[in-house]
Parts: structure tokens; sequence; C-alpha cells
């Protein structure tokens, strides 16, 4: 009674998830579809999107000039008539200047050179995300058509076991078949339940993933369509020419490279700074002064006695250095994560070739024989168990071979940061 309850409730998760399988709406994509529909929806991509507009906004905030400065000097109360903000008109004082700042050493140019390199910084980091986020999308596609296939394997094997237990049942019920021989083919029927239970459970998952990435409905369910993996071609892949390429291409290096002129610019503007700005006013003060009305010209700095920004002129000098160091910190890491993802692609497509797709229907005539050789008692239990487990294995390792293909053509794109070799 207890194996019998074991047995059951896997079924009747599994067919729950069916059914709610059913009820959802289903999403049929190949990968160019998905990637499409991931660039138009995805909502981190759009928040970084914002960034870059704020810090495009910023380069013309560098470009605007100092507000001239208006201010005043009046009494606020008179002793003689007792009043506040009174003002004679004979003898009332009336004060006004009007001044404005014009910095030095190109300043402002400066400004906007450093603006415009952080813009290059935010716009790199949105096509780093875009890549991370699209390899990520490949993976989980890649694998989720993986793990449909996956089922398919296991329906079959399920459906043959549960006829053969079915079978045995009715011959050890009428006493031809030992108790042994049942257990051990419900076992093995149990077992291919739970598998195909887990199967669900990352199929699951990887939906989950995939829908946030594409904005798409929470109770859709997307189905890959894959395409023919024996097009793919591991020649013309020139591992030089592939290094230039990812230098071009890749936004985590460009990042550094434009962290880099940031900081060049930087320390120009921080010299800049060293310079004193000049102040130019006009003021006008009536009955204050030798003049009954008083016009004057205003003019004045501060004096780098002090403070001549000897502290941020050094930052900025080993910041320089330090995003030095990153840069070529960042090639080498380019190189040699496109020299391994050329290799392993190459290693992995080698494993595909028309005898492949031989193999797997020979393999599946093969498996239809044992099953009839075995109800026709022509091979025993123990022959018929082993094949079953191997047959299993075989199907599932093949599968994962494919999955194995995709990631290592994604790899190869995230490492050169462009399609090398399309999905």
């Amino acid at each position: 009674m207890r194996f019998k309850v074991l047995f059951v409730i896997p079924l009747l998760i599994f067919t729950s998830a069916l059914k709610a399988q059913g009820t959802a709406d289903t999403l049929a994509l190949t990968f160019r579809d998905a990637e499409k529909q991931f660039l138009a929806n995805n909502l981190e991509l759009l928040a970084q999107k914002y960034n870059i507009d704020a810090s495009k906004a910023l380069i013309a905030q560098a470009k605007l000039w100092d507000n001239p400065t208006l201010s005043t000097d009046q009494n606020i109360y008179d002793s003689g008539s007792k009043k506040f903000f009174y003002h004679n008109s004979n003898f009332g004082q009336v004060f006004v200047q009007l001044s404005q700042v014009f910095t030095t050493a190109g300043k402002r140019g400066k400004q906007v050179e450093v603006a415009k390199d952080n813009a290059q910084v935010q716009e790199a980091q949105f096509n780093d995300l875009m890549r991370n986020l699209r390899y990520n999308l490949q993976l989980d596609f890649a694998q989720l058509a993986t793990l449909i296939e996956q089922s398919k394997v296991y329906r079959v094997e399920i459906s043959s076991a549960t006829n053969l237990v079915g079978g045995i049942q009715k011959s050890f019920d009428a006493g031809n078949t030992s108790m042994k021989d049942l257990i051990r083919l419900k076992a093995l029927l149990f077992s291919l339940q739970n598998d195909r239970i887990e199967n669900s459970r990352q199929i699951n998952d990887l939906q989950t993933e995939l829908k946030t990435l594409l904005g798409a409905n929470e109770t859709a369910y997307i189905t890959p369509i894959a395409i023919d993996q024996q097009q793919r071609q591991s020649t013309g892949l020139d591992i030089p020419a592939l290094i230039e390429l990812a230098k071009v291409n890749r936004a985590d290096y460009l990042s550094n490279k434009y962290q880099l002129n940031s900081a060049t610019h930087d320390l120009a503007y921080q010299k800049a700074l060293a310079v004193p700005d000049i102040t130019v006013g006009v003021a006008y003060d009536k009955n204050s002064s030798y003049a009954p009305n008083y016009y004057g010209l205003q003019i004045g700095m501060p004096l780098p006695f002090f403070n001549r920004n000897q502290g941020n002129i050094k930052s900025a000098t080993y910041n320089i250095k330090s995003q030095e160091t990153t840069v070529k910190s960042s090639e080498a890491r380019l190189k040699n994560e496109v020299v391994s993802a050329v290799r392993q692609y190459q290693l992995t497509q080698e494993l595909f070739s028309t005898q492949q797709t031989a193999f797997n229907e020979q393999y599946d005539k093969l498996f239809s024989n044992m099953l009839k050789s075995f109800k026709e008692r022509q091979i025993g239990l123990v022959e018929f168990v082993d094949f079953f487990d191997t047959y299993k294995d075989t199907k599932l390792k093949l599968l994962q071979q494919q999955n194995s293909l995709q990631k290592a053509i994604a790899d190869l794109n995230f490492a050169t940061g462009t399609t090398i070799i399309k999905p």
C-alpha cells in the first residue's frame, strides 16, 4: 500500500503540471524572435536607457555659463523717521551690484569633455548589460529546448513502462510472474516519473526566467523552435581577427577605455581648476561715496597662495595609472576568453555529424525491438532493464550535447561581443 502511494503522488503532481501548461498561452519562438522581443520589452534595458539620457543631459549642462549675480544693500530701519525700509529722496542710500564669473584655462570645455566621457561610459554599460542579458537569454532558451526534448524521452519511456507494469501485474495476478520482477518494473517506473517531475520543475524555473527577460505575459508557455545543428561549421574562426573584433565590440573593454579617457580629461580639468577664475562686475551707489551717484567697475580673483588644487591633481594622476592597469587587465582577459571560446566551440562542434542522426534513429528502432522482445519473453528482465536505463541515459546525453553546442555558441558570441555564429 505504501508503495502505491509513492507511485501515485508524483503522477498526480506531473498531471497537475500538464494541466497548468495546457491552460497557458503557448508562445512558440525561434531565438531570433525571442531576441527581438527581449530588446523591445526587457525592463532592465529600458531602465539603463534612461541613465544614458541622463548622462547626455549633463553634457548640455556643462556647456552652460555661470549665472550673473545681482546684489543690493538697503537700510532696514531709519532712526530719523523711525520707519522701516525708508529712503529719503535726497539723503537715502541706494546700492546695486551686478557681477559675472568668467572661467579661465578652458575649464568649461574640459568639463564638457569629462561629461562626454561619462556619457560614453553609460552607453558602454548599457551595451554590456544587453550583452550579459542576451547571453543569459541564449543559455536559457537552449536549456529550455533541451529539457522539453528530454520530457519527450521520459514520456515515451513512462508510457512503455506503464504498459509493461500493467501486463506484468496481470501476469503476477495469474501466478505466472514473481513479485520480484513486478516490484523491479514498478521501481523503474517510479524512478522515471520522479526524473520527469524534476525535469518539469527545471522547465518551470526556466519559463519564469525567460518570461522576465522577454517581458512576456505571466500565463504564457514559451516553446523554443530549434534549428538544424548540422548547418554549423567551425571553419573561418581566425583567432587574431576575432580578438580585434572583440576589442571593437566588447562593451566591458570599451567601458574601461572610456573611463581611461575620462580620467585623462579629469586630470586636465583639475589642473585648470588651479588657475583662478575672474569676477567682473559693475556697481551703482547713491549717497554713499564722494559722488552722489557712484558708478564703479569691479574686478576680482582669488589668490592661489594656499589651495592650488594639489590634492585633486595628484588623485587624478593616480587614477589614470589605475585605469591604465585596468585596461591592460581587461585586454588580457578578453584575449584569453576569445581563445578559450573558439577552442571550446570547435571541440563541441566536432561531436555533431550526419552519423549522429542516423545513430539516433537506429537506437529508437532498437528500443522498439527490445520492448517487443521482452513482451514476447525472448529476453529476461535484467537484460531489458539494463537496456532501458542505457537507452534513457544515451538519449539524454545526445540532447545534452546539443545543449553544449548552443552554450559554446553563446560563449563565443559573448567573448567577441557580437554574433559570430547565429544561435
